[in-house]
């Protein structure tokens, strides 16, 4: 959890979100006794697993495994942050986030900036849908085919040709350094000082058609003008400059929108203009997305990569766009993402096509038939130079190889080098040889890489899950765990942080629900647990056994493990010991190891019965 959130407000906005509530905002739950079920919408399936706990408050699914409280279930719905889903939560409940010292004055400011950015968004839309001197951009967007149903939809708007249509629209509401700190300003003069009259404050925006760029949240964080004269000396398009919104490396156009299509497709169409992007919506793809006046990044991909395993690239059918499009290839597979490229006919882009009669069927048919990444940059080259010779061939190969290198997924990796082998002629083992040796060239004074170590804390004991499970049901059996198991016979980590979790619960008097939700982390991993043994009432539920014998049971199972740990540890000794010559004390140091083992073989037979074992747990 962010160490700026108050842990007060964190509780307020969990129990002002109803889960069922805030999950039935999404879908359709259908009661079932004392629950709700659904059909899980994180995996695909024709009878409902997913189920709703209202009295805990929790989610599961007994398919996939998802569940948590009601921050995992919009972070795992909306694919956000914990912060961001906080952020949501608190939008939902009408309650204003409060932070620890340090950071208030700073949310304050950027609260300031999201209400400049959307309320010249309105008033940029204002102008195009209504103000004679945005004839012109209504023009325009008529040979666009963009209706003002539209223009209401994507937020698109018209900056005038005048000099202080943001300064006279802010009045005195707002300072002029914080409409610069906006994107919307310029000072002639260099600085910020309102009160120097050498100052001259100017639009930074005139004569342009304006988008409205929204976060993924969809609030707007700034704009992308387009010119509506030809000017050689203008930029075409005239963005947000940085500001503590407005990150364009970090921004996809209509994300918003597109993030919910993209996860059910499980891939992404990613074009290269804002229109092109619209008329993909208004035809119904859904899931298309554009960068934000620049090339792709690193961080475009990783964005697309918490939303879907693929892109489709949809860039125009000319040399500068499949260019761009082998550039925004490396992003997209050193993340991981399967990539495939989609031919348009020569001449068009993805909104010229659209508009054409059935161009929503074409394009259809294009993105089925999309090309591999192998196949269309093989496709590419040798358009340019035809791999007739060895030495053709090799550079052909040469540039295939730097591509299947910019993924380090194996299952990516092993269809590309088949593909690749498959169109060049090439065997497939010559491949591997080579990329290989590419790798090795890659990085030939790297250190040698550290060996991950699998460790015992990271493994989920079936009797320790087991044990979390009746807690959770009866914490109060938590006061045995105090009195009879050292939390540190639990080898994982995730299931000894909530047996303490009870038994802080049960010392205080609360509901260990609460407990966990309040000390939870960001990847709210200890709700998503408890939430998975919630749901599981099968694996723990017996005929013969209650919560209390089965927790007792389970209590002798731990410490017997322990026990018979230590007297291995101890075998080992005393065949060493063995071993060993006869030296000063090893008489002794044998018979004191003997007895040891002794009494945990007399040990180890009284913990198998509940009542014969008292006297051994309080002693051991």
């Amino acid at each position: 959890m962010s160490p700026l959130l108050s842990h007060a407000v964190l509780d307020e906005i969990r129990l002002a979100n109803d889960i069922v509530n805030v999950i039935g905002s999404y879908f359709q739950l259908q009661r079932s006794g004392s629950a709700f079920k659904a059909l899980c919408p994180f995996h695909k399936e024709k009878t409902p697993s997913f189920m709703v706990n209202p009295q805990r408050q929790i989610f599961h699914c007994f398919g996939c495994g998802a569940g948590g409280d009601v921050f995992r279930f919009v972070m795992n719905y909306e694919k956000v942050d914990f912060m961001t889903a906080v952020k949501m939560l608190a939008g939902k409940a009408n309650i204003r986030l409060a932070f620890e010292a340090g950071a208030e004055e700073n949310k304050l400011a950027k609260d300031i900036l999201f209400e400049i950015t959307a309320g010249a968004a309105r008033l940029y839309q204002k102008i195009l849908l209504h103000n004679p001197e945005a004839e012109e951009a209504r023009n325009y967007l008529m040979t666009r085919a963009l209706d003002d149903k539209t223009v209401e939809e994507f937020l698109i708007g018209y900056a005038p040709d005048r000099p202080d249509t943001i300064i006279q629209w802010a009045g005195k509401k707002y300072q002029r350094a914080q409409l610069e700190a906006a994107g919307l300003i310029l000072s002639s003069a260099g600085f910020q000082n309102e009160n120097n009259s050498a100052a001259r404050w100017y639009d930074r925006f005139r004569n342009r058609l304006m988008f409205a760029i929204r976060d993924e949240q969809g609030r707007v964080v700034g704009f992308s003008g387009r010119i509506m004269k030809d000017d050689p000396q203008a930029a075409k398009y005239v963005n947000t400059p940085e500001t503590p919104l407005f990150h364009k490396g970090r921004l996809l156009y209509a994300l918003d929108k597109a993030r919910r299509a993209i996860v059910e497709q499980h891939e992404a169409i990613v074009c290269e203009g804002q229109i092109d992007v619209i008329r993909c919506h208004l035809a119904g793809f859904n899931a298309a997305v554009a960068a934000q006046g620049t090339a792709f990044t690193d961080d475009h991909a990783r964005i697309l990569k918490r939303y879907a395993d693929g892109v489709i690239l949809a860039f125009d059918a000319d040399s500068a766009g499949q260019k761009a499009a082998m550039r925004a290839t490396e992003f997209f597979l050193r993340s991981d993402l399967a990539v495939r490229v989609a031919v348009l006919p020569e001449g068009t882009d993805p909104d010229s096509l659209l508009r054409q009669n059935e161009g929503a069927s074409k394009f259809r048919d294009i993105l089925d038939k999309a090309k591999s990444v192998i196949d269309f940059q093989i496709d590419v080259l040798s358009a340019e130079t035809k791999p007739d010779t060895e030495a053709a061939l090799m550079r052909l190969s040469a540039a295939v190889i730097n591509t299947i290198l910019q993924t380090t997924n194996p299952v990516l990796r092993s269809g590309m080098l088949r593909n690749a082998a498959a169109r060049l002629g090439v065997p497939e083992n010559t491949f591997i040889s080579e990329l290989t040796r590419a790798e090795k060239r890659k990085r030939p004074f790297t250190a040698q890489e550290t060996q991950e170590k699998t460790q015992t804390g990271d493994k989920l004991s079936p009797k320790e899950m087991a044990l979390v499970e009746h807690l959770l049901y009866e914490q109060k059996l938590s006061a045995l765990i105090k009195k009879y198991l050292p939390l540190n016979l639990l080898m994982n980590d995730s299931c000894r942080q909530i047996v303490t979790f009870c038994l802080e619960a049960e010392e205080a008097g609360r509901e260990v629900m609460s407990v966990i939700a309040e000390k939870d982390d960001q990847e709210r991993s200890f709700s998503s647990l408890a939430a998975a043994a919630l749901g599981a009432p099968q694996k723990i539920r017996s005929d013969f056994a209650t919560h209390e014998e089965s927790v007792k049971s389970l209590i002798l199972a731990l410490r017997r493990e322990a026990l018979q740990k230590q007297r291995k540890e101890i075998e080992i000794k005393l065949q060493v010991a063995r071993l060993n010559a006869p030296a000063q004390n090893a008489e002794a140091e044998r018979k004191q190891l003997e007895a040891d083992y002794s009494q945990i073989g007399y040990d180890l037979a009284k913990l198998k019965r509940w009542d014969a074992a008292l006297p051994i747990l309080e002693l051991i």
